[in-house]
Parts: C-alpha cells; structure tokens; sequence
C-alpha cells in the first residue's frame, strides 16, 4: 500500500473511531472495565457517618483523635487487544471484509482505553506470533498500531487459537483485559487455553462473522478454496448432503464456542460484518459489564 493511501486510511479509521469512542463508549468504557480496586490515598479526621473499619489506629493514637483511610480507585488498566491476521479473514459480502471490521474495533477499543488513561497492547496471530506491541499510552501508539492493522502482512495463512493464547498467558505476567478478536474458524482445540487465560485474565471475546458463510448457496457445480491452506475441490452445492454437513460444521464451531465462553465465565459479542453493525453490539457489550 501506497504511504499517502495508507496514511489516508488511517486518518478515516481515526476520524470514526476517536469519534465513537469519545461521544458513545467513553463513560460507558469506564464502567464496563474497572481498575485492580482500591488504592490508599490518604488520611484524614473521622467525620460523623464514616465507616470505623477504616479508621487508622497508629494516627488515631498519635494525634489523639479519630483518622480514617481515604482509598480512591486504581483506575489505570492495561488493555491487550489479540488480533487474528489469518487469511480467513479476507472475506466479506456485504461493504466490509472482517478484517476491516476488526481493525475499527480494535481502534475503537484502544481510543476508548486511551481516554481511560489505559495502557494498549497488541497481539497479531495467525498459527504463530505475527507481531507483539507492548502496551503504551497516548494517540501516537494507537495510530501505530491502527497502520499496523491496515498494512500487516502476515506470514502465514493459518490460525493456532491454542498458540496464541498459550504466548499470550505466557508472555503478559500482570492480569490484564484482552479482547479476543477473530472469526474462530479453527478446528483444532483451544478449550483449556482459553480457560488458563480466562483464570488469569479479564478475557473478552470478539467473534466476527458473515452471515453468507453460515450456509452454501444452492449454485450447482462450484470450485471452492481454502483461504487458510489453498487447498481447492469441486463440490456440487445442489446435492443437500454437501450443504447440510457444511451447516452442521459451521454450527457446530459457532456452538462450541459458546459452550467453552460459558464454562470460562467470560462475555462475548458475535458481529455480523455484512451488517457493520459493530457499534450496537460493542454497546451492548458495555452495558452488560457496566450493571
């Protein structure tokens, strides 16, 4: 991609998204993810109506009268934003692809971090570590990471769930919130990692979707490809046996997810890119963690 074209790109990517995160998710933001709890600030004299367990004894007694704790909230989190780069992302029928789905949210996310004073971070995987950004502060690293979004170009196709998530509980040491972003279409099992990091982390899950690739169209004889191993068949798409053990396939990955989200304990929100209606659903989100 060209510079100019790129630097253009990331300009609208910011434009949207800053926006959103400042007029919609800002408060929102806040209470959905809270901080580590509570810190000590300072101390000062007892007043009518204070609760006792907070008094301090070793200034009470120095003084000979009554002080209490004051603790305000820890607020500052990091935020780690675990991005697919796989090849299977490289679709969509309606205006959008996934991939471009997943980049404003991920933006919208880090400029909503941002506002919170929060630390940002990212993973980029595909079945390996394609790039890792150590979470910082400020609008400079979050356009860094936006262009790294639009521009990346991985080294592999295929995707690793269990890979990732295994580098990530190993490599982030301090508990964090991470938002799992990705369409999960991995066969291969990822259960007890999701669950180690779920146990040390505050792990949100971002499923991305078209609705065109829950079914196979009846079309009659089609050549279709593996976008994650290039692998190409011929199928005929009006033999129903073809489209109902495709069905039954892309049920089964969609309801194996949501058993394991519900056995880990974590919240999750399904987007339908051919819709672009990631807004509502991240709002949606918001609300349910801010109660």
């Amino acid at each position: 991609m060209e510079t100019s074209e790129l630097l253009q790109k990331v300009r609208r990517v910011e434009i949207k998204t800053r926006g959103l995160s400042r007029n919609i998710f800002a408060g929102e933001y806040h209470s959905a993810f809270k901080g580590r709890g509570m810190t000590f600030s300072e101390v000062r004299e007892y007043q009518y109506g204070d609760d006792v367990r907070n008094i301090d004894w070793n200034v009470t007694a120095r003084f000979r009268r009554p002080y209490v704790k004051v603790f305000e909230e820890e607020r500052e989190l990091t935020v780690m934003l675990l991005v697919d780069v796989s090849a299977s992302l490289d679709f969509g029928s309606g205006n959008c692809l996934k991939r471009d789905v997943m980049t404003e949210m991920a933006a919208t996310l880090a400029f909503s971090a941002m506002l919170n004073n929060d630390k940002i971070g990212a993973i980029f995987f595909s079945d390996q570590i394609e790039k890792y950004i150590p979470p910082q502060k400020g609008r400079k690293h979050i356009l860094y990471i936006i262009r790294e979004l639009l521009n990346f170009e991985p080294q592999s196709r295929r995707t690793d769930m269990a890979f990732a998530l295994r580098h990530f509980t190993n490599v982030v040491k301090k508990r964090c919130t991470a938002f799992l972003i990705s369409d999960f279409l991995d066969t291969k099992p990822y259960d007890d990692e999701l669950l180690i990091a779920s146990r040390k982390h505050d792990v949100i899950v971002l499923r991305v979707y078209d609705r065109r690739e829950a079914e196979l169209p009846s079309v009659g004889l089609m050549k279709v490809k593996d976008a994650e191993t290039g692998e190409r068949i011929w199928i005929d798409t009006d033999d129903r046996r073809w489209r109902m053990m495709y069905k039954n396939l892309w049920d089964e990955s969609r309801l194996r997810l949501q058993r394991l989200q519900l056995k880990a304990g974590i919240d999750a929100v399904a987007v339908d890119v051919s819709q672009d209606d990631y807004v509502r659903a991240l709002m949606g989100l918001f609300k349910q963690r801010g109660k």
